[in-house]
């Protein structure tokens, strides 16, 4: 069973412009930065990965859950939220409406201002933007969450697919979560981006990973299509998004390739193996200690 979310991998064309802004707009730190090993590449499946410089980066809380960027050529035919996959990276803010005017004039484009999720008393009240890496990030406030610091940590990671009932299947039976029933839901950014009325509605629902981590799975329309990937390489945008486990054996996949221990941050170790969702999204196994 899944027990936290410990990294979500975004791969970007230039790690720069990433880093500085999400250190000086979203109060984030680098706490590692070098390139990606050849073993590292042969677990992922990834060969091109291999030598492709990376940067991690925490939240100011120092929370032990990571982004880390990746640097890799932009890939033909995608753009964010058009595509099966993982699609946004939530994290925690204790006011989205002074992000939103922290943001402005900042190298992330605002897509969706600050607005209540449904109306009731409090509400999550969220934001939505996009940065210098094409990177998709809601910002939330949620009053069942614990949030240490004006921009916190991921805590919902978003994936979209042709099916909920795949999903359910997927993360229910094979992953060992509880996936709750689904609801139509309007996502205004999604329909957009995919050019669908913006009153479009989508099938989602949550699989709670521990009390502090959430999967949102949404269900799209006809009007997505499978990410494309370079060959060898990382998937574009959010590649893939690392989980603690006890024992990689516990679990009946398919890997991309045999886990291994991986020295290098942020594994320090311990055995590691990626495999795919329904929805062609990567996920990282990671044994909680070496």
């Amino acid at each position: 069973m899944l027990k936290s979310i410990l990294v979500v991998t975004i791969t970007v064309a230039q790690l720069n412009p990433v880093e500085t802004a999400w250190q000086e707009y979203l109060d984030y730190r680098s706490v590692d930065r070098g390139t990606v090993s050849e073993a590292a590449a042969t677990v992922w499946g990834a060969p091109a990965a291999a030598g492709q410089p990376f940067l991690i980066m925490q939240a100011e809380s120092e929370d032990p859950a990571l982004i880390r960027f990746v640097e890799a050529p932009d890939v033909e035919g995608y753009a964010p939220m058009t595509t099966f996959g993982w699609n946004a990276t939530e994290l925690l803010v204790k006011d989205p409406d002074a992000v939103a005017e922290r943001l402005e004039d900042s190298p992330f484009e605002i897509i969706g201002p600050p607005y209540d999720l449904w109306d009731a008393p409090n509400a999550p009240r969220a934001m939505q933007a996009v940065g210098p890496g094409q990177e998709l990030l809601y910002l939330t406030w949620n009053a069942n969450f614990e949030i240490l610091t004006p921009i916190d940590r991921v805590f919902i990671m978003v994936v979209g697919g042709p099916s909920m009932d795949a999903f359910r299947d997927f993360y229910g039976e094979r992953l060992g979560l509880t996936v709750g029933e689904s609801t139509a839901f309007k996502i205004s950014i999604i329909s957009r981006a995919m050019g669908l009325p913006d009153e479009t509605t989508y099938p989602l629902a949550v699989a709670p990973v521990s009390p502090r981590f959430l999967i949102e799975l949404d269900e799209y329309p006809d009007a997505a299509v499978p990410r494309p990937r370079a060959e060898g390489a990382l998937p574009p945008g959010i590649a893939m998004v690392g989980f603690a486990v006890e024992d990689i054996g516990l679990f009946d996949v398919d890997w991309r390739a045999s886990p291994a221990a991986l020295e290098e941050s942020p594994y320090n170790g311990r055995r590691v193996g990626v495999l795919v969702g329904p929805a062609g999204e990567w996920i990282e196994l990671i044994e909680s200690s070496p």
